[in-house]
């Protein structure tokens, strides 16, 4: 098993809290990691229909069968279930006694936010970060392969291809999470809308054109999009509102949570294809950005992320507010440093007041320096 960052963290949780919350994208590797991490705890899923009809029918039952030291998976399928969980736990006044996954963020985290607020530690896991795959041997020789094949645990699990595992992924998310989610009834179109997003990774969400091209109205988009969002297949990175006496866009940019799936929905078949892709630069962008995502949540941490553009088209990729400092991360796909690489970081720092060591600039190539403007980063060092 590969080790995940990630573990450490929630065994501290555990000792603090009643009910340690793991969510995340399907088969990100949260039921693998929690297991792994509380071997000594008994293991239920309430993906099972026999568990969920017995969660549901008889709540105070399920919990006499399971009072203590319990998983239990995919615990949003029986909502109900928590508020009997919470009551139980207040009376027993122990911390560590449930460790619950799911991988519906919304329907999941307001269910929890009325039955179990102040009780929970909610970390989010998300597939296979470059450091964890480095450490366990796995790690894709080249930039474009990582991109191409992605990070999601059962590809190197099961040694799959990712031609193999990818469409499959998509066909079930639609099939099982989106129904689950919300009724959508026009589900062409919403697969329509998850290849539409793909080709648009980078750049600023225009829901007026999604619309057009998926043959829906506005408000729709912005539901499906919340959908997509919900189940951890995009994220929309909003802009830095901070006005430097500069007019600011105030639209957020797409991104997808892994770049295999991106890959997939764009029909790129090989990791050669990726080199010569018009969406390169993009899909490369998105990778350095979950990686920084990928470390926060896995120190489990809130990501408090932005990115800032002025009508001008200055634009730093990725702030980061890190207490008193705000880093700023520029992302080049190029593997030959260029001396424009820091030009919109020594712009932003003239305006922000962030010296050159808040300002870092992470590039394709193989070179790590620290020059005048900034810290140069090899995608490798990630």
């Amino acid at each position: 098993m590969i080790e995940r960052t990630m573990r450490e963290k929630m065994q501290y949780l555990s000792t603090k809290y009643p009910f340690v919350l793991v969510t995340g994208p399907r088969q990100s590797g949260k039921s693998t990691l929690v297991r792994h991490t509380f071997p000594e705890y008994a293991y239920v899923s309430l993906e099972e229909s026999d568990n969920r009809s017995y969660a549901e029918e008889d709540p105070r039952g399920f919990i006499s069968e399971y009072p203590d030291k319990t998983i239990i998976d995919e615990v949003q399928r029986v909502p109900k279930l928590l508020s009997y969980l919470q009551t139980h736990t207040d009376l027993a006044g122990k911390n560590g006694m449930y460790i619950l996954t799911g991988s519906q963020n919304f329907q999941l985290l307001s269910y929890v936010d009325q039955s179990l607020a102040g009780r929970v530690a909610v970390l989010t896991l998300l597939p296979f970060s470059h450091v964890e795959m480095r450490g366990g041997g796995i790690l894709p020789q080249s930039i474009d392969e990582e991109i191409f094949n992605g990070c999601y645990p059962r590809l190197y699990d099961n040694d799959l291809s990712a031609n193999d595992y990818y469409p499959s992924y998509i066909d079930t998310y639609v099939d099982r999470d989106v129904r689950t989610v919300k009724d959508i009834g026009h589900l062409s179109g919403f697969v329509k809308l998850i290849k539409l997003c793909a080709g648009r990774i980078g750049q600023l969400l225009n829901m007026s054109s999604l619309a057009t091209e998926c043959g829906v109205s506005i408000p729709t988009i912005n539901s499906w999009i919340s959908v997509l969002q919900s189940s951890y297949i995009i994220y929309l990175l909003q802009p830095d509102y901070r006005n430097f006496s500069k007019r600011l866009v105030k639209t957020p940019k797409m991104y997808f949570y892994d770049t295999g799936l991106a890959c997939s929905l764009l029909e790129i078949k090989q990791a050669s294809q990726v080199s010569t892709h018009y969406l390169r630069g993009g899909l490369f962008e998105n990778m350095v950005i979950n990686e920084f995502m990928k470390r926060s949540f896995n120190a489990g941490d809130r990501p408090s992320f932005t990115f800032w553009r002025d009508s001008n088209g200055n634009e730093v990729d990725l702030l980061m507010n890190e207490g008193e400092h705000v880093e700023a991360v520029e992302i080049k796909s190029g593997q030959t440093f260029g001396s424009d690489y820091f030009k919109n970081l020594k712009y932003w720092g003239g305006l922000s007041g962030e010296d050159k060591n808040h300002r870092r600039v992470v590039y394709g190539g193989s070179q790590h320096r620290n020059t005048s403007e900034g810290e140069l980063v090899p995608w490798s060092m990630l």
